[in-house]
This record gives structure tokens, sequence and C-alpha cells, in this order.
């Protein structure tokens, strides 16, 4: 493990962010990160705030006065990753979703109460989906060998079989509460007690069964009582909510019933399930004032022992044996420093009770493992099953500001900063920690756990969580954090294999996320940097491409033939004539008919493709330089073929409405620029199309190429917004020191440098990524920007027509590549 960077709190005169206690934190799959602190004013009055942050902008970070009233005890993601539930100590309950569907935007709607009853675990209701990890099977080549559904029920479900929303919280008075949210937006509350005899409960954890239940497992903190279990069953009756709640059996700590530890750790700290969706597992942390002891328990059926004056009256065979459900202790460790803090992976690796040999072997992997943090500042990365220790992380490194030099600074002494707050990402690959001064700390964690692998089984662990991410659709931000400019080009390669390998239909489903996957690898490498303009450019041509094919309509509405889309795909893809008129007159050109205001609507759409055919042909005769944007299109016969179609289109819209053609600057007002660019578009499609033989363009077509800059005017295109991110500037055993509500001055590194030359330079006049409209140097209007790619787009849809909105529609929740949006000050750069 090692620091990738550090954020704090700068000093204000009247206020400060102290951290909360107790300290919650969590982050999600889209890799945001919630964690609460106390705003303190001069008057000693507190403020609960709770912060948002994505990973790759943790300096802009959105703090909301979450109007508790008192300390903030839980956070807990939904499975989304765009929701989030807080949870205090008066017992009340928020629901925060995002306003605008931006990241750094967020508004409490809905909530619950149960007055006067601090809440001490909390979750969401489980939707039924559960993918296994099978890294065993990495190596396998269909997707459906390495992740697997496995068969599992939701918590409640509505008519039809669909999941319904909602929460579960336990409350310290032994109390368990479930919140439904109704499709109307009603929510539909009930509380229970988890058993007649209701007690203190200073610790508790919920997890799920396969079979739609919920399991409670509670602690009043004392390790000399036992630690309880309870199954618990929501159903709606009449309109109501109700629960059923079953004592399941319970379990004594294995350091208590030693003699000579008795009394040695006498509470327990905590109290975790090893998975949301694994009730089977749980950790049990006991401490002392100055160490601690961590236990591993699992629940298994035995069978029960039948008496043998039993067994010659009705003897006992095979199935019929009466089994019992029994806790049974894993693993234990020696006496350890004072635990502050547990993080639980969230990869669902499957791993049974009989696995422990795993740990014993040479397969160290991410997800096999838990964090431990201790108060002299160390983590540690654990086995799950076994408790061996895997990774371990020294906070004795001081990281160097991203605005100053590295300076020495002096040993401080009193208490050791160690983390309150822990959580690892969902590839288990980083980890964030929020210490008792109330600084936030990356780390990395190898996937090879600090033993030694080769370079070929690296990249296949990385490999492994790429194509994970690629099929649950979860941010691979934390994957990035290991990929060295070296492995780019192989990794690339590899996911691209891997990717074809597949069927037909998933690789239209994946078809976009692998783009946005590649874009962002190739960020990493000045070697391949120049395809990240591609990989974008093929993402907006393919949106480009299903939208203006989905305004086409079929004269007839009963008509059985192909969707006009289909029809102008085959006609283009049969008649190879260089003509543009000869391919429109076989198509039915009603079907292309659009209301005027609309056409004109989609110009700026319409430009963008006509100049960039024009680019890539103007680009030809310079193909053997990979480093310049569009190479890989001239080489790419469904793009080409795509690009064909929709200038044919274009053609047809031109005869309807002039205006709205893309406007080129030629040396001569006779000539037809349209018919000229997909003459020469046509000829180097033949070349390189799918169905036919490919070959290399001749000499003709690219002395032709070369005229092209002399007969018209070629545009210089915005490939790239630009990207203030981390992860391409972040560089091994050098942390940053970052400031919260500060942008820093983050160093370039070497694949940053080239990709400047292909973005607009700082004071030139700014661009809408996805409508295509310039903005000016100076925005008035409000932006918002991508967190994953920095495509910036304008918070308002300045137009109004039907077409305009079907496109914007399209990025309401997420970017082109799939990221989160974030809104941006007016003077972004």
């Amino acid at each position: 493990m090692d620091l990738a960077y550090v954020c704090e709190w700068e000093r204000w005169p009247k206020s400060t962010h102290c951290p909360s206690v107790p300290l919650a934190c969590a982050w999600s799959c889209r890799n945001l990160i919630a964690f609460t602190t106390d705003l303190r004013n001069d008057d000693q009055d507190l403020t609960r705030m709770i912060h948002i942050l994505d990973t790759e902008h943790p300096w802009d970070v959105h703090s909301v006065n979450s109007e508790h009233s008192e300390a903030i005890t839980c956070l807990e993601w939904d499975q989304s990753g765009s929701r989030l539930l807080s949870a205090d100590a008066d017992g009340q309950i928020k629901c925060w979703s995002m306003a605008d569907h931006l990241a750094n935007s967020w508004e409490s709607h809905v909530g619950s109460l149960v007055e006067g009853d601090p809440i001490v675990a909390l979750s969401w209701l489980h939707n039924g989906v559960k993918l296994a990890l099978h890294v065993e099977k990495s190596g396998a080549s269909s997707f459906g060998e390495k992740f697997s559904r496995v068969k599992f029920s939701p918590s409640l479900t509505l008519f039809g079989g669909k999941p319904m929303e909602g929460w579960i919280a336990v409350t310290v008075s032994g109390l368990v509460t479930v919140s439904l949210l109704k499709p109307s937006g009603q929510v539909l509350t009930s509380t229970e007690s988890l058993c007649r005899l209701r007690g203190r409960v200073a610790l508790a954890d919920i997890a799920f069964t396969g079979g739609g239940n919920i399991v409670v497992a509670t602690a009043d903190g004392s390790s000399a009582s036992p630690v309880q279990f309870y199954k618990v069953c929501v159903s709606v009756v009449s309109e109501k909510c109700r629960i059923d709640t079953e004592i399941l059996p319970s379990l004594f700590m294995r350091c208590t019933t030693d003699l000579n530890r008795k009394d040695k750790f006498p509470a327990i700290t905590h109290l975790k399930f090893l998975a949301r969706d694994m009730s089977e597992q749980v950790l049990l942390c006991a401490s002392s004032q100055m160490s601690s002891i961590v236990e591993c328990w699992s629940l298994r059926k035995e069978g029960l022992p039948v008496n043998n004056v039993f067994q010659q009256i009705s003897p006992v065979v095979g199935d019929k044996q009466p089994m019992i459900l029994k806790w049974r202790i894993l693993s234990a460790t020696n006496d350890l420093d004072r635990v502050s803090a547990v993080a639980l992976p969230k990869l669902p690796i499957s791993l049974t009770n009989t696995d422990l040999k795993v740990a014993s072997d040479t397969q160290f992997y991410p997800g096999l493992g838990l964090a431990l943090a201790f108060h002299d500042g160390s983590v540690h990365i654990v086995h799950r099953l076994s408790l061996q220790s895997m990774a371990v992380f020294y906070s004795s490194a001081t990281p160097r500001s991203a605005d100053e030099p590295a300076i020495k600074r002096p040993r401080t002494t009193g208490p050791a900063v160690h983390f309150k707050a822990m959580q690892l990402s969902w590839t288990s690959l980083a980890l964030v920690g929020i210490d008792n001064h109330g600084k936030l700390s990356m780390l990395r964690i190898s996937p090879s756990m600090g033993h030694t692998l080769d370079v070929s089984l690296a990249l296949r662990h990385l490999l492994f969580l790429l194509e994970y991410c690629m099929v649950t659709g979860y941010d691979w931000w934390d994957t990035l954090l290991h990929v060295q400019p070296g492995m780019v080009q192989s990794l690339v390669e590899k996911l691209h294999e891997e990717y074809t390998r597949q069927n037909a239909a998933l690789q239209q489903v994946l078809s976009t996320r692998i783009l946005a996957m590649k874009a962002s690898l190739c960020k990493l490498s000045p070697c391949t940097v120049a395809r990240v303009c591609d990989y974008h450019a093929k993402l907006f041509l393919v949106a480009v491409s299903s939208t203006l094919k989905s305004l086409l309509r079929p004269h007839f509405l009963n008509t059985p033939d192909k969707s006009p889309g289909d029809r102008l795909t085959e006609v283009c893809t049969k008649i190879t004539d260089a003509d543009i008129d000869k391919v429109m007159i076989n198509l039915k050109t009603e079907e292309f008919v659009l209301d005027m205001n609309t056409l004109q609507a989609l110009q700026q759409l319409l430009q963008w493709v006509g100049d960039f055919v024009l680019y890539l042909l103007a680009s030809l005769p310079n193909q053997g330089s990979p480093l310049r944007p569009g190479h890989s299109f001239l080489r790419d016969g469904t793009s080409l073929g795509m690009l064909r179609e929709l200038m044919v289109v274009i053609r047809i819209w031109g005869l309807l409405k002039p205006s709205c053609l893309p406007v080129y600057t030629a040396t001569s007002d006779t000539q037809d620029s349209m018919s000229l660019l997909f003459r020469l578009l046509t000829k180097l499609w033949i070349c390189c199309r799918d169905e036919g033989p490919t070959s290399e363009p001749d000499e003709a077509l690219v002395d032709e190429c070369c005229l092209l800059p002399s007969q018209l005017l070629i545009p210089s295109l915005d490939w790239l917004p630009v990207s203030d991110g981390l992860v391409s500037r972040l560089q091994p055993k050098q942390p940053l020191r970052l400031h919260f509500g500060r942008a820093p001055t983050l160093p370039a590194s070497a694949s940053t440098l080239q990709l400047d030359g292909l973005v607009r330079a700082p004071g030139q006049p700014k661009i809408d990524h996805l409508r295509r409209l310039h903005l000016g140097a100076y925005p008035t209007e409000e932006c918002k920007a991508c967190t994953r790619c920095g495509c910036v787009t304008m918070l308002r849809s300045p137009n109004k027509t039907t077409a305009v909105k079907q496109w914007e529609q399209r990025w309401i929740k997420n970017c082109l590549c799939g990221g989160l949006w974030r809104r941006v000050p007016l003077s972004y750069p």
C-alpha cells in the first residue's frame, strides 16, 4: 500500500471543521465518498455537516448542512450510488438525492423518524441483484463464466416481482424500523422490537439472505454478553408495513471463554458481517484500552446426534437426520494494537468456509482482504477468513503539497494520527480513511498485495477488475490508480480481445462502455494519448447516428418492413456508388421529412458530422502517424459507413431546408462540397469495409485528399475537453497534499502535456461539447462538467424543440462516457 493523496481543511478565523464523534464515512460504486464533520464556530455551536466528493476532484467537495440535531451515526449509499442515507443519534433518518443529477448538488425530501432513539445500524433493502466473481476462472473467454448471476431474492417485491425500495435501521433500545418508498412517493414506516426482552444495543449490523430475509446482529458492548442474531421478515399487508422477527443462534467471543484472557478485552468495539449479502459470516473485535483481538465466525448447519434408543425405534437415514444451526469460529488473531476502524471488501468473490487454504497459498487478491486501522497509525490488510496479514501501511511519510515543493517537518509529540473511519473501494484497489484530525487520505492497494507478481499476472488482475466494472457499470477510477504507462497498450488490446469474444448481444450492450474505458486508459500514457480523441469522437458519432436515425418515421405506420434507419443502413451498404444522388434515389425520401424548425435546431450536430468527414479525409495523406487524432477512423469500416449514412441523410434534409446543411468555406462558388466529400469517403470506405476484402487506399484517392486543403478550409476540431482530474497526474511514491475548497496547481505529466495540444488553450473561446455550441471566452450560462472526461455542457437547454430535447435527454444523468456531472463555476478553465 502507498499513499496517493491527502486532502485537509483550511483553517478559517471564525469557524473550523473538526471530526465528528462518531465519524461516519461511505464509498459508492460511482466513486463518490461521503463523510461527516462538525462545523464549530466561535460560540462553540456545532453544525452537523455531510461532505460529498468524487475521488477524481477531491478538492471540489460539496458540503451540506444536514440539519440533524444530534451526531450523525450512519451513512449508507444505495446500490446505484446515486442516493445516500444519513441517520443520527436522535432517531432521524434522511434520504439524500442529487439535485439536477449533479454530483456536487444534493437535497433531501424524504426520511423517517424514531424519536429520541439513536440509530446504530442502517442499510438499504436488498434489490435482489447479486453477482459472483470467480477468480479461478479469470482466464475464461466468456464473461458469463467469470461473473455469474446468483439467485437472490429482494427483501420485498411489488406487483410483478419488482423490488421495492426502502431502508431498515436498528436503534439503541433494540427496535428495528423499516421504511418503504412507494412508487407514488409515499413513505410507509413500521417499527417493531427485535425480541420481547428489549436490551441496550451498542453495536449492530445488517445482512441479507438469498431467500429475501434480513439478519440483524446486535451486541450490548460487553464481551461478557452474547452477540445476538435475529431474522427479520418484511411484508406489506393492507397497505401497511409489517415486521416479523425471530431469534437465531447467538455466540460468545472465544476470547471470553479463555480463562487466561477472560477479562483482558472487556468491550466489543466492532461488529460487522463480512458482506451485506453474506449473513453466515461475521467479524468481531474486542478491545481494551491498549490492545484488541479480532475473530471471524461462521454459521453452519450441523447434524444433530440422535440417541441410540430413538435410533432403534425410528432409524435416521440420509436427509432425515435433524439439522441445527451453530456458530463456529473460523480464525482469530493474536493480541493486536488497539483497533480504531474496520473496512470490509465490497468485491463479491465467492468463498466458502473450506477456502481457508487460499490464504496460505500464493493467491493474494485485493477482494479477499479486509482493512484494520490501529491507534499507532498503521493499516493492515488481512485475509477476510484466516485473518492472516497480507499488506501493511505505516503513515510515517509526509505527503508533498501540490502547490509547493516537499519540505522537512519536525516530528510532533502527542497522540498518533490514526484513522477513525475507513472504506474500501468497490474493487478493493483503494482505501479512504478519515483521521482524528479530520484529514482525508487516499491509499492505493496493490493488486499483488506486496507480493512479487510477474507483469502478466498483474495485468490479468487489472484486466479482470476492468471487465467486472464493464459488466456491472461501476466506475473504474480506483483501478486506474495502478495502471502504469507501460501497461496501457497491453491492457487496451487485451480488453478489446476479451470484448470481441462475447456474443453479439452483449457486445452491443457494452459497446459504449468499453470505448469510455479505453479512453480513460489511454490518457495515462503519452504513447496512446491521441487515441483518447478517437474514442471520444467515436462515442459522439455513435450517439449522433442513433439519435438522427430515431427521428426517421415510416410513411405508413402499419408497414411490416424494416425501420427507416435499418433500410438506410441496408441501402448504403448494398450500393457502393460514389455519387451521393444515386444512393439517395434508392431511399423512400418521404420517410425523411421533418419539421423545418427541427431541422434548423439540428444544424450544429450536422455541422460537426460535415467537419469531421472533411478533417478525416484531409488527414488521409498523413495516415502513417498514429499520434495524429483520427488515425484509427481511417481503417474503421464501421465508423466510415456510419458517416456515409449520415451524409446521405444530411443531403436529403438539405433539400427540405438548405440552411440546415453544414457550412464549408470553399475556394470555388460552383463546387458541390457534399458530393466531393461523399465520393472520397465512399472510396475510403470501400478499402476497409467489413463486407469486402480490405486494401490500402490507392494513390489517386490520396492525391485527391492532398488537394482538399486548397479546395476547402479544413476546420480545427475541439477534440477533447480540458480535464483537471488527478488520476493521470498521480505518481508512485509521491503523494499530493490538497485542500478542500481550493483547486490545486497540479503537476503536468508527459501524457497531459501531449494532451494539451489537442484542447483549447486557456482564454480561448469555449464550446459546449454536447450541443456543439460556442459559449465565448467568458461564458455567462451555468455549465456542468463530467467528473471522468471533463466534457462541458450548459446546465439549461437554450432550445425547446422536441428533437433537441431528445438529444439532451440522453445526457441528463450521465455524460457520453458514463461519468457523473458536476456543476462548474462560470470561470471554468
